[in-house]
């Protein structure tokens, strides 16, 4: 054998290891067995499954089932890792079983390899710690991986998808009033309607974003229930009784957050619902975000060929041959990840759905697509936030000339002179490419003074006597 490479042995023989790799004998099967892609497993999920391992060796102490020196071992490199110390050690494709065994696996190696060279001991011998008998103590892949999925999607909507949506909703908050005095014409099938204001505009935004993080909250307790303590197949088989509870108080003690063991482990090994009503309730968030964002996009058409009702930051050139061109950039990012965010949807659900007798085999995808929806939507959120709307401009004189020009104000004139004659003086105007005014003056429907007190979009805004 090469001096470059060690042999680990497993229960199906002996593997041939890189002497330089913390891994092991299952690693490196995977790692030959799977060359599909090159998808890796997210560094933060790989933290939150090293959270879960110190959590259950913290758990496994307390109820005397594991020493104090493999305790320590095992926390001292889960801290390592929490820390990036080990990121190349993870290498293995999200491509494999649909249990996650290999990549959980990958973890316990690691652990005992490094946790032996802490002691003293070389990589592959597994003594003190051994990856199955001490790391994996009273742990299934089938209840640690889902335990972890829900860990780090947790973890991701508290610290960075809930604040960029916080933080776009309250810059939202800023352009409504800034834009409270902004009236324009309204549009409805993309045709002309009564007047609005800008700021009312924003408002409706801000609305359907505060609605999408009201039902995202809402769903947060059910990812915050834990499969840990279902062991293989949900009966708790080599576990302590109070095993899920201790487990689940440590890792809300290393988190912060409020986790705590799942109402029912059969369910939460053969099915994983409550992560796909979080990714149904991301992809109502996206779908608010791309009403929004198709809205803006409209609105700053132009500059002189279109609406150009609002002016988006110049953040770069917008064409290699077009000079002076400028592009919504912001919006067309966000709104891309809006779309791939409705198909992660789809790929969630259909995973979902395979949860055959005892156990789901697709966690690894829905895992995946769950948190690049959460990942994509806190960045484009953010940089949507920063990089156009906090220094969106209205055009005051467009919205002016627009609302001028607007045939909907006729509505106004419906209670003084009835719908039929007001849709004459609206057909008359469009007819001879004048305005209302003149219109309802040449069909002799009211005076000058009775039009000007009737026709006011200022008063069009809410609801009069």
């Amino acid at each position: 054998m090469s001096e470059n490479w060690r042999k680990e042995q497993d229960s199906l023989g002996h593997v041939k290891v890189p002497k330089s790799a913390l891994w092991g004998a299952q690693t490196q099967r995977s790692l030959e067995n799977f060359r599909i892609g090159e998808q890796r497993f997210p560094l933060s999920f790989i933290r939150a499954l090293a959270l879960v391992k110190q959590a259950a060796a913290l758990g496994n102490h307390q109820l005397d089932k594991l020493d104090k020196q493999r305790t320590e071992l095992i926390c001292c490199v889960c801290e390592e890792i929490l820390q990036g110390q080990h990121d190349d050690q993870f290498p293995l494709s999200v491509w494999q079983t649909g249990s996650g065994t290999q990549t959980n696996m990958n973890l316990n190696e690691v652990i005992a390899n490094r946790g032996n060279e802490l002691a003293g001991k070389p990589r592959g011998e597994y003594t003190p710690l051994h990856p199955n008998d001490h790391v994996n103590l009273s742990q299934s892949s089938n209840d640690v991986f889902p335990t972890a999925m829900h860990v780090c999607c947790a973890q991701r909507m508290t610290n960075a998808l809930l604040p960029a949506l916080t933080g776009l909703v309250n810059s939202l908050g800023v352009k409504q009033q800034e834009f409270a005095d902004c009236i324009k014409s309204g549009r409805t099938h993309m045709m002309d309607a009564t007047p609005v204001t800008l700021g009312q505009e924003f408002a409706a935004f801000q609305a359907q974003l505060e609605y999408a993080r009201t039902q995202l909250e809402a769903v947060m307790p059910n990812v915050l229930a834990l499969a840990i303590g279902g062991s293989a197949v949900g009966t708790g088989l080599n576990t302590h009784p109070q095993w899920a509870q201790q487990v689940c108080r440590q890792i809300a003690d290393l988190s912060g957050l409020d986790f705590r063991p799942t109402g029912n482990h059969f369910m939460a090994l053969a099915a994983h619902d409550a992560l796909l009503d979080l990714q149904a309730r991301l992809t109502g968030l996206a779908s608010a975000l791309f009403k929004m964002a198709s809205d803006i996009r409209l609105m700053n058409s132009g500059p002189r060929c279109g609406l150009a009702e609002i002016r988006v930051p110049a953040n770069e050139p917008g064409s290699s041959i077009m000079p002076g061109k400028v592009n919504p950039t912001q919006v067309e990012a966000l709104t891309m990840v809006c779309v791939q965010v409705m198909g992660n949807a789809t790929a969630v659900n259909m995973a979902g759905s395979q949860g055959q007798f005892q156990l789901n085999v697709f966690k690894p995808l829905i895992l995946m697509r769950v948190l690049e929806s959460i990942e994509l939507l806190a960045d484009a959120m953010s940089s949507f936030d920063q990089h156009c709307l906090q220094e969106l401009q209205a055009n005051r004189e467009q919205l002016q000339y627009y609302v001028q020009r607007s045939l909907m104000l006729v509505t106004a004139l419906t209670p003084h002179i009835g719908y039929a004659k007001a849709a004459e003086v609206a057909h008359y105007a469009d007819q001879h490419d004048c305005s209302l005014r003149e219109a309802a003056l040449a069909l002799q429907v009211m005076t000058a003074e009775a039009f000007d007190a009737a026709v006011d979009p200022a008063a069009m805004l809410e609801p009069r006597r």
